[in-house]
């Protein structure tokens, strides 16, 4: 989410929908332990390169909500 700098938990646009890159655990506890200086920036690299991106889709407005229509379903 964007916020204002500085004021934390207010929005400062007007987007219908944001889309973007969301770290899982594994990136968390990297930089956590590069961080904390127990494994280097080599290390902390190595760790993060194969790091597959997680998308998340953020629908902001009862407007970016109403585009979206049902398709269809199938059972796996």
């Amino acid at each position: 989410m964007i916020l204002y700098h500085g004021s934390f938990g207010k929005d400062a646009t007007d987007y219908d929908l944001v889309v973007g890159g969301v770290a899982n655990d594994k990136v968390f506890n990297t930089v956590e332990l590069f961080f904390d200086g127990l494994i280097d920036k080599a290390e902390a690299i190595k760790r993060l390169r194969y790091e597959k991106p997680n998308v998340q889709i953020c629908f902001r407005t009862e407007r970016a909500l109403s585009l979206l229509h049902f398709e269809g379903s199938e059972i796996v």
